[in-house]
């Protein structure tokens, strides 16, 4: 028989139905019937409930490990974090007991020495919390407006710190505000005495400073001054009480053409965001007022007239 007399189609057992475009259609349209169905109706809802309390503790099973695996890293972090803390306290104790007992001696020397001198105790000054409200409104100044004024008994030329170093000075007062200018001010003038040294400068804000930085003026090119110097208050002004922390010294640069170094200095307080302040009662009125001087007596004689 010849080929091409030969029928090509499939018996009737093995014809597959509806073909694969149709069957394509049928399954689009479920999906999207079953998608629609069950964002109006939430049929398959309690579906979804039945196959997840199933297939729950297989997930509780399969994730055991990786928690048991978690925990052991936590647990071992955490003492290896609490053995590291442990050694920093016990070592930070130490230099504290150590500072404790030095301050002890110290202070008792101190005491026997005044005694031996018979000067007058230092001078302990009051203080204020006050809260900083805004910013003064002059652009060309360093200022901020504190809440406290002549109500609360603040006066002019009270010293303003923070829990860091000193903060400014009040300028202005006001029944119930207070105007503190920064330390960071060009017309502000601080004396400041070099820890390490112990060497007497003046402090004054840089103008030419944007970020807020001060300058040791009137220090010679040779003058011992080194960077991470602390500078603290000296308390020969009569305003601010010695020992007061008001800047670091972070650049000095020795100049050939000036007899004067230029030494930058960054403010040990937060002059750009503090939120509460103390300020504390000038050491000027503490301090006794200066005796009278006596007058003169008459280097001339009397001499009697006949």
């Amino acid at each position: 028989m010849p080929l091409g007399t030969l029928d090509r189609t499939p018996p009737p057992f093995f014809r597959q139905g509806l073909s694969a475009l149709s069957k394509l259609i049928v399954c689009s349209a479920l999906a999207v019937f079953l998608m629609v169905a069950d964002t109006r109706l939430h049929i398959a809802q309690p579906l979804r409930i039945a196959v997840a309390g199933l297939l729950y503790p297989a997930q509780w099973l399969v994730l055991q490990p990786i928690g048991w695996s978690r925990a052991a890293i936590g647990y071992l972090q955490g003492l290896q974090t609490s053995q590291s803390a442990e050694t920093r306290a016990r070592a930070q104790l130490g230099m504290q007991s150590q500072r404790a007992n030095q301050v002890e001696q110290l202070l008792l020397e101190n005491a026997r020495l005044r005694d031996l001198l018979a000067l007058r105790e230092r001078v302990t000054t009051s203080a204020q919390v006050a809260q900083v409200l805004y910013d003064a409104a002059d652009p060309f100044s360093r200022k901020v407006v504190v809440d406290k004024g002549l109500i609360a008994g603040i006066a002019t030329g009270s010293p303003v710190i923070d829990e860091q170093g000193v903060l400014g000075q009040v300028t202005r007062v006001y029944p119930a505000l207070s105007e503190v200018t920064l330390v960071t001010d060009r017309d502000h003038a601080t004396p400041v005495l070099n820890i390490r040294t112990g060497a007497r400068g003046v402090a004054y804000g840089d103008s030419a400073s944007y970020t807020g930085g001060l300058e040791l003026r009137f220090m010679g090119a040779n003058s011992d001054v080194q960077v991470g110097d602390l500078l603290a208050t000296s308390g020969v002004d009569g305003v601010y009480p010695p020992g007061l922390p008001v800047a670091r010294v972070q650049r000095v640069d020795r100049r050939v053409d000036s007899a004067f170094a230029r030494i930058a200095l960054e403010p040990v307080a937060l002059v750009g965001g503090t939120v509460h302040v103390m300020i504390l009662q000038p050491v000027s009125e503490q301090v006794p007022d200066r005796p009278l001087a006596e007058p003169a007596p008459a280097s001339g004689k009397r001499t009697n007239k006949k």
